[in-house]
């Protein structure tokens, strides 16, 4: 018998953590028309339930500065790793170099991230620490998890 259950379960958990892939965005795909794009955000996130999950993913101005489009989850996805998710419009031109990120709770944002543009495509990318970091408190922000 066990006599510390809680660090045990608590070192478990880490251990699967640290086995488990690191969040990104995979994979970006555009339709719509410029001005009034639609994105369909390949995401694979170490989900555990609603205590850790992708809880949204994002478009941003190459400097991090400016958020252009956010697309909020209700869910974890514990059992669909990597997952799509569509959202939109996002209000940009073809050429218009943006990054596309997500936002994990309570992990905050990933490195690996999609920088590039509608007409060029989109390429892995990691991201400097603290880049955009300002945005986590702006809206919309998930309100709950649904499970």
């Amino acid at each position: 018998m066990l006599r510390y259950p809680t660090l045990f379960a608590f070192l478990l958990g880490l251990l699967a953590l640290a086995q488990t892939a690191p969040p990104q965005v995979k994979q970006v795909s555009v339709s719509g028309r410029a001005g009034a794009y639609t994105l369909a955000v390949t995401v694979e996130s170490p989900d555990r339930g609603c205590q850790q999950y992708a809880d949204w993913w994002e478009v941003t101005s190459v400097d991090g500065k400016r958020l252009l489009y956010r697309r909020i989850l209700l869910h974890s996805h514990v059992d669909e790793q990597p997952f799509t998710r569509a959202g939109g419009p996002v209000l940009i031109d073809p050429q218009t170099e943006v990054v596309v990120r997500v936002h994990v709770k309570p992990l905050g944002y990933a490195a690996n991230a999609l920088r590039g543009s509608v007409a060029a495509g989109f390429a892995p990318v990691v991201l400097p620490q603290g880049f955009g970091a300002e945005l986590a408190k702006s809206g919309p922000l998930p309100t709950s998890c649904w499970f």
